[in-house]
């Protein structure tokens, strides 16, 4: 019969995260003997690091495929990738009517990115039929869980009073969540409420953090809103985005 490996000498995934930080490469071995014996887990974990090329090789069109057979056995995590594939052309053609079916299933079992990105594509018509109402119900729902983009998105349909009634208070306070569960959009939202309220020192705190983890599309928006502000240590700031977005 050959070696067999027995499901309870598998890794258990807590353990395969901690061993991709020290040795990517042992990791994704032991990761894809864990797929292989049938770890849902693993198999998602898999499909991760071959969309990566993190111990692997890269490989988008196999990720996909890993995140099906994860999908199929119930993993909403590899549900909500493969519309992530679907929608980027990872591996396959793009393909946003498809990318919303897989979110839409993701989204209904309860996962908050599922829930994100599906409004995503509902906010801006991408796949499926433009429908703001439902986009911010998803964001609601996935803010409360604790995920911070959808708290700073929420604080903006509050803000602007978009198809809700407006509360500004409200909209504060989830800009301030979402800041501190670290997504950088949030931060930055959170800073100009403190700027807006004289509080300068705190607000260049939180722009320094929105800076450092802020992809290149933010840079670039984030330093020219920035160029117009009051203060003039703030504007200061509109520089670093500026040589952070073309470095």
């Amino acid at each position: 019969m050959g070696f067999l490996l027995r499901r309870e000498e598998v890794l258990n995934v807590e353990q395969l995260q901690s061993m991709l930080d020290d040795s990517p490469v042992r990791a994704a071995q032991a990761i894809l003997i864990a797929a292989k014996a049938g770890v849902v887990d693993a198999q998602a974990l898999l499909g991760q690091i071959l969309l990566e090329g993190r111990g692997i090789a890269r490989d988008e069109a196999l990720a996909l495929r890993w995140f099906q057979i994860a999908a199929q056995g119930g993993h909403l995590m590899a549900r909500n990738m493969i519309g992530r594939c679907r929608e980027h052309g990872w591996g396959c053609a793009v393909d946003e009517a498809a990318a919303a079916r897989e979110y839409r299933l993701a989204a209904h079992a309860g996962l908050d990115w599922g829930q994100y990105n599906y409004a995503n594509l509902l906010a801006t018509g991408r796949g499926v039929v433009e429908d703001q109402a439902q986009a911010l119900a998803l964001y609601r729902q996935a803010a409360e869980q604790g995920h911070a983009k959808s708290m700073n998105l929420l604080g903006r349909y509050l803000e602007d009073g978009q198809h809700c009634p407006k509360d500004v208070e409200a909209a504060v306070e989830w800009y301030r969540r979402s800041a501190e569960a670290g997504d950088f959009r949030g931060q930055f939202s959170h800073a100009a409420v403190l700027a807006d309220s004289g509080q300068v020192d705190a607000a260049l705190e939180w722009l320094h953090k929105a800076l450092a983890g802020g992809n290149l599309k933010f840079l670039q928006t984030a330093h020219k809103a920035l160029a117009r502000a009051d203060d003039p240590r703030i504007r200061a700031m509109a520089e670093l985005y500026q040589q952070r977005a073309t470095s």
